[in-house]
């Protein structure tokens, strides 16, 4: 499996591997008034680094604090002002192995809804460090720990002064100010890089600075990139990265404009964008300025300007448990509930258990309320052909821990399901693309092997759900709103996926019609995570073998393929024990079946116990399934 990773340099721990998510984190959370700990797997203590925060729900300074002036003892710094940094009480801001705690301070009030990121030192990606500077004579930074420097940011702590920025793109001997809307330019130019040394001027003001340096890493490993693109009055621009990101931040320089900050988290998508600006202390605000790509990202809406970023891929850990990557929840609804999973999550799937209903689909590239601002969250319904939906504000807040589901969506005492989805190398992804017609037209991906598994529906017609499985081929495809038996249909183009790329097929077979939106869910066999399979049945009872632990699974989706079949699912949550294991059909609105209906965890897998569900198991039939762990 390709997944990024580096070696970290000398001073941190020898030959240990490193992924994104190990050294950069976009944690939301909910001011409490008191203290709070914030767990977001960034090891601050032992390794530094820096932290900053900022108020979405309303208008407050951007906060930030770093290992360099020794956390808090070292004042904190705010981006959107000159000032120097404010001293703070010993104790006011702590860093742990995992994460930082807060005081009951202004980035904490009860209530309010905050972002933090977060940025761990590490060779190729963050350093951090400070310097004394005599007016007269330069100062000289080594930053080779970063491999090639792509920004560096330095403000003056000791007394009030611009926050100075040196880009890889920007014209030379110019620098931008972090703190303004100003264009690049030789004013106060006193920041520059040659190699991997900056150096501030002779002509920069005495004081003690602070250095933040990020590097610029073109490999396909790498987790960073900064730089450059010129924005389009007419089309969308894309900005190749060579992988996708979770995080920009980006600034027109040949003209005055805000410091951009975009990210997944808080909401960088295809429906909308929640925009934070470095230089403003105005609270979040919703905009449209493009989305992620499977390879980088798009822009519009920017006129025709020139523009720098620094831009961070997304989380690409491989999971080592199932509940790292999946978490069914059954609950009663009806009024505001808060619902917790172990991570954040990138596909939901829900229904009303106890009535009628449709099976809605809701994922975090195609756009969710994450708290700051409600939006109404587009959805689509495996029951049918319907194109996507934007309705009530049903599922909201999503954060890193969970989400919150609005009172509006179901009436008590509805009991619901959430399958709840993260994506993961090896597992899952999830892509969004537009059809060109042009018959077996391949779209990246980033599930880093070759799916076994995919599930594409048009976002922007009424259209059906078509399902591609490894073991009925590139020719055939089996419908997901539909419980028709396998049919040959050019829907993939005739062509295998691969590792980074799949097809799709000719114009008018409902993956490939041009103009028109798609989104498409990608799976995976991951060893003792998920298994993509068959099976053919034999008509009394067996076991199936996932390569699980001793729980077995706690999700799976069964499907006949040889004739007409629904698509069912169990999970944990509802039950999936040999004495009660209740089933939904993604295809139908029928309510849930319950008792005792055969499919039950077992060590390894799942079996298919005598008792089963006839239509799950006869005889010589053959069947597909996805099974999680």
């Amino acid at each position: 499996m390709l997944s990024a990773k580096l070696k970290e340099a000398a001073g941190n721990s020898a030959d240990a591997t490193l992924y994104v998510d190990d050294v950069f984190s976009t944690y939301l959370y909910t001011g409490n008034g008191s203290t709070q700990t914030i767990t977001n797997g960034i090891d601050l203590a032992g390794k530094g680094g820096l932290v900053w925060i900022k108020l979405r729900s309303g208008a407050q300074q951007h906060n930030i604090y770093d290992s360099a002036r020794s956390w808090d003892t070292g004042g904190e710094l705010i981006t959107n002002t000159t000032d120097a940094a404010q001293d703070q009480s010993s104790g006011y801001f702590s860093v742990s192995s995992t994460g930082f705690s807060l005081p009951s301070g202004v980035y904490n009030t009860s209530a309010a809804t905050y972002a933090s990121w977060t940025f761990r030192k590490a060779a190729k990606f963050f350093d951090t460090q400070t310097v004394t500077h005599t007016n007269g004579t330069a100062n000289n930074i080594d930053l080779s720990v970063l491999g090639t420097v792509g920004m560096v940011i330095a403000k003056i702590t000791t007394t009030t002064g611009a926050w100075t920025v040196w880009q890889r793109s920007l014209t030379a001997s110019n620098n931008l100010k972090l703190n303004t809307t100003a264009a690049q330019s030789t004013t106060d130019a006193w920041l520059s890089v040659s190699g991997t040394t900056a150096t501030l001027s002779a002509s920069a003001p005495t004081g003690t600075y602070v250095i933040y340096a990020y590097a610029h890493d073109t490999s396909s490993t790498g987790f960073i990139q900064c730089g450059s693109f010129t924005s389009n009055v007419s089309s969308d621009v894309s900005v190749n990265l060579g992988w996708e990101p979770q995080y920009v931040l980006f600034k027109i320089t040949d003209a005055v404009g805000s410091w951009k900050i975009l990210d997944t988290m808080r909401g960088w998508n295809y429906q909308n964008d929640s925009e934070l600006q470095a230089q403003s202390s105005s609270s979040e605000t919703t905009t449209e300025y493009g989305e992620p790509t499977a390879t980088g990202f798009n822009v519009r809406n920017l006129g025709t300007h020139n523009y720098i970023y620094m831009a961070i891929r997304r989380p690409n850990k491989p999971p080592t448990t199932g509940s790292q990557v999946f978490s069914p929840i059954a609950s009663a609804n009806g009024t505001d509930t808060v619902l917790t999973t172990a991570f954040p999550i990138d596909l939901q799937f829900l229904r009303v258990r106890n009535s009628g209903g449709g099976t809605n689909w809701f994922d975090r590239l195609r756009g969710t309320s994450t708290g700051a601002t409600s939006i109404a969250a587009p959805y689509i319904d495996s029951q049918g052909a319907a194109a996507e939906s934007s309705g009530a504000d049903l599922v909201n807040r999503w954060n890193n821990t969970g989400f919150s589901v609005a009172a509006n969506w179901g009436t008590a005492p509805d009991n619901m399901v959430y399958e709840n989805f993260k994506r993961a190398p090896g597992f899952f992804d999830v892509v969004c693309y537009t059809g060109t017609g042009t018959t077996g037209q391949t779209y990246n991906h980033n599930l880093t092997v070759v799916p076994e598994m995919m599930i594409v529906k048009s976002r922007s017609v009424g259209s059906s759900w078509y399902v591609y499985v490894s073991s009925i081929g590139n020719t055939n495809t089996l419908v997901l709103n539909s419980t028709a038996a396998t049919a040959v249909r050019n829907v993939w183009g005739d062509t295998t996926p691969t590792s980074s790329v799949f097809s799709v097929g000719v114009n008018g077979n409902g993956t490939n019609n041009p103009s028109q939106t798609y989104v498409a869910y990608l799976f995976a066999t991951l060893a003792g995570i998920s298994k993509v399979g068959s099976y053919t049945g034999n008509g009394t009872g067996q076991a199936i073998a996932c390569g699980f632990g001793s729980g077995g699974a706690r999700f799976v989706l069964i499907k006949r393929t040889d004739s007409t079949g629904d698509w069912y699912t169990f999970d944990s949550a509802r039950g999936l024990t040999s004495g009660s294991s209740p089933y939904l059909l993604l295809n139908s609105t029928a309510a849930e079946t319950t008792g005792n209906n055969g499919v039950y965890a077992s060590s390894g897998g799942f079996t298919l116990g005598a008792t089963a569900i006839t239509t799950t198991n006869i005889a010589t039939a053959t069947y597909i399934y996805l099974s999680v762990a």
